[in-house]
C-alpha cells in the first residue's frame, strides 16, 4: 500500500494536485448547465459535481466554484431562477469540454463549442438540443462554503425530457441506454455499462 501525505499532497503542483483530488472522489455525473443571463445572453458549461438531495420534493444541486474562477452560471442563476441540466452522449465530448474554457460573459458558449439551443415556452433557460436527457431547475437556495470560498447551488426540480421513453416499471432510468457519459479527474469521461441490478435491501 502507497501512502501520500497531506503534506506531499500539498507541494504538488495545483493542476497535479487538482486532477489526483478530483479522481479520487470517483466517477461523477457529468451535465451541461444552461443558462441565461438578465441581458438575455445564453451560457452554457459544464459541471461534473452534480448530488442528488432528495426525491420529495425532487432537488438536485451541484457545486459552483469561487465565483472569481466561474461566475456566469452562478450569476444567471442568481438573476433569473432558472436553469437546466442536460446530459452528455459521446456524440458531443468535445463540445461540452470546450465549454470548460475561459469565455467572456458576452459570448454565446452555445454557438462557439458547436451545440444548439433549445427554448421551451416554460423556461427561461436554453436546453442542449443534441441532449437525450435535459431537465429544468427552478432555484431553490445557494448555500456559501466558506472553507474554500465554493458554492451549493440547489434547484427543484420543475420538468424532464428524455429523448425516447426507455424508464423501467419501477422507475428506474437505464441511462447507459441513453449513453450518457460520466467523468473522472479534470478531463476524462467515460461511457457506462450496468453490471448488476439488486433487489432492495
Amino acid at each position: 500500500m502507497i501512502e501520500i501525505n497531506k503534506s506531499t499532497i500539498a507541494s504538488w503542483d495545483r493542476f497535479y494536485r487538482a486532477n489526483f483530488i478530483n479522481s479520487l472522489s470517483g466517477f461523477k455525473s457529468v451535465c451541461l448547465i444552461g443558462t441565461k443571463s438578465k441581458d438575455g445572453i445564453p451560457n452554457l458549461a459544464i459541471f461534473s459535481n452534480i448530488v442528488h438531495l432528495g426525491a420529495d420534493p425532487a432537488m438536485i444541486g451541484f457545486i459552483n466554484r469561487p465565483k472569481a474562477a466561474a461566475p456566469d452560471t452562478i450569476r444567471n442563476i442568481e438573476e433569473t431562477g432558472v436553469y437546466t441540466m442536460n446530459h452528455i452522449h459521446p456524440g458531443i465530448i468535445e463540445q461540452a469540454h470546450q465549454t470548460s474554457a475561459k469565455y467572456d460573459a458576452n459570448i454565446n458558449e452555445f454557438e462557439e463549442v458547436g451545440l444548439h439551443m433549445f427554448w421551451r415556452d416554460n423556461c427561461k433557460a436554453p436546453f442542449v438540443q443534441e441532449s437525450r436527457i435535459q431537465y429544468a431547475l427552478q432555484l431553490a437556495d445557494i448555500i456559501p462554503i466558506p472553507h474554500n470560498g465554493t458554492f451549493l447551488v440547489i434547484g427543484q426540480l420543475q420538468d424532464v425530457y428524455l429523448s425516447e421513453n426507455l424508464v423501467d416499471d419501477t422507475g428506474f432510468i437505464p441511462l447507459e441506454k441513453y449513453e450518457s457519459i460520466t467523468s473522472l479527474g479534470l478531463n476524462s469521461y467515460y461511457g457506462t455499462t450496468l453490471l448488476k441490478q439488486l433487489p432492495r435491501a
